[in-house]
């Protein structure tokens, strides 16, 4: 009879030890898992500022079509323009695995501008022309590719639409004219995320707003200007 209460009593404790081993348990506090990094999903806005250069033409049919050195044959003038530019930007992402796609619009003040003092230097009175660049504009796609331990870094390649309000004089007449262009662009950039909802980018663009008749730098013959640019913003 000792024998079975004392397995009786070893069973009771044994029951007892398990319970408050379980209380305690559910007492200990739990470790919550970290949150999964922020995808590249949703849309965004910005701001966006940089410096741009590239070449821009003059050229008009004239009576006088000579060969000049270095400037380019029969152009009336060829010169480099340079400025910054300022503006804002909106787009939207969306995310599949590592691959990021999207779309892209922006619009900026800028002040690219250059000139020439010798424009026509074929003719009997070489004078000076330039070119100012005072608005520019994109709608483009991206396609990118999410890097890194967190994936927070985005490498891309863009391209689409580009347009600006070109600007044009020539100080023969004088004459001057503007318009608004649309022409195309591409480039590549790369993005950071360095907080949950905010990044920084640095990116390059080459700008092509093709060549257009402004003015008429006499009666009966028109002036044609071109401007590309490289931007990096």
């Amino acid at each position: 009879m000792k024998s079975i209460s004392a397995k009786r009593a070893c069973a009771a404790t044994s029951v007892f030890v398990a319970t408050i081993s379980a209380v305690a348990a559910a007492d200990l506090p739990v470790k919550a898992l970290p949150p999964p990094p922020p995808g590249w999903t949703g849309p965004y806005g910005g701001i966006v500022g940089g410096y741009g250069s590239g070449p821009s033409d003059q050229t008009d049919p004239g009576p006088i079509q000579l060969p000049v050195p270095n400037f380019g044959g029969v152009e009336d003038g060829h010169y480099t323009v340079r400025g910054a530019m300022a503006g804002g930007t909106m787009g939207y992402n969306w995310q599949r695995g590592v691959w990021v796609y999207g779309i892209e619009g922006d619009l900026s003040w800028a002040n690219l501008s250059g000139q020439s003092n010798i424009c026509g230097p074929a003719t009997a009175t070489p004078h000076p022309c330039g070119t100012n660049l005072n608005t520019f504009g994109t709608f483009r796609g991206r396609l990118g590719y999410a890097a890194g331990a967190q994936a927070d870094w985005l490498l891309y390649i863009t391209g689409g639409v580009a347009i600006g309000d070109v600007r044009g004089w020539d100080a023969l007449g004088p004459v001057s004219g503007h318009d608004w262009r649309a022409g195309w662009t591409a480039g590549l950039g790369v993005e950071k995320r360095f907080a949950p909802h905010w990044t920084a980018k640095l990116e390059y663009l080459y700008a092509d707003l093709g060549s257009a008749q402004m003015f008429n730098i006499t009666p009966g013959v028109p002036e044609s200007v071109s401007l590309t640019a490289n931007i990096v913003r």
